[in-house]
């Protein structure tokens, strides 16, 4: 699969002949413009985590005529930019919900923030896109606060024990100093994702996984991507520019 970075947890992936467009709220390269004048593809989603700024734009109406479907989370219904959306090609997914059409199967799950995770399966490859689900654990905040951050993390991760995906897209957000990939950690032990690109992390150093990051005999393919358009091909050697 071909993954072009657009901005924040925003991503756009070719998978054969089907594009996913996750939470596209910028595209400052206008990649999702390139890639539909290209004309390279079948069918084209556009999935949306949640209603938060940085996660969800109404530019995306603009692919209203070849976009297939928008797939959203539940909360996005609620607000004045998910009216403005067509009905028909508009579909809403509430937590542990399940939608499909003759090309793609998507399941939905609960996050942490609010909003949901989604798995896509294209029939060719599964693509798992947290959205804002993460363990947010903030320096400073009183340590009650931190340890219900953890319960919520880790009663959500007992849904997700063993899912299997080709690759995930993860929160690793500096804004969290030392505790900035505590979230991926666990779900790359937990996990059976055989690649993983990290997101959420605009502003700050790149991340590399530290020696124990991985479990023995764990360790997967990762990109850190930071610069909008920055692309990569996806194969079972790992990550290719």
């Amino acid at each position: 699969m071909e993954i072009t970075y657009l901005l924040n947890s925003g991503f756009l992936v070719k998978t054969g002949r089907t594009l996913l467009v996750f939470d596209d709220f910028e595209d400052p390269v206008h990649a999702v413009e390139g890639a539909l004048s290209e004309g390279n593809f079948d069918r084209l989603y556009i999935f949306v985590s949640h209603a938060h700024f940085d996660h969800f734009d109404t530019h995306i109406l603009d692919y209203a005529d070849a976009a297939e479907r928008y797939v959203f989370s539940n909360d996005v219904r609620h607000t004045k930019r998910g009216k403005l959306f067509p009905a028909e090609k508009t579909v809403y997914m509430k937590t542990y919900s399940d939608w499909e059409d003759e090309a793609i199967h998507v399941k939905s799950f609960d996050s942490t923030d609010t909003g949901t995770c989604f798995l896509v399966d294209t029939g060719e490859a599964k693509v798992f896109h947290a959205g804002d689900f993460n363990w947010w654990h903030w320096t400073g905040e009183p340590e009650k606060d931190r340890l219900l951050a953890r319960n919520a993390f880790q009663k959500q991760m007992k849904k997700l024990e063993g899912l299997e995906a080709d690759v995930a897209f993860f929160p690793v957000d500096g804004r969290m100093g030392d505790a900035w990939d505590m979230g991926a950690k666990e779900f790359c032990a937990r996990t059976k994702a055989r690649a993983l690109v990290t997101m959420h992390n605009v502003g700050f150093p790149a991340w590399r996984p530290p020696a124990d990051f991985f479990a023995a005999g764990r360790e997967i393919p990762y990109w850190t991507p930071g610069t909008p358009g920055e692309k990569r091909l996806l194969n079972e050697g790992g990550f290719k520019e």
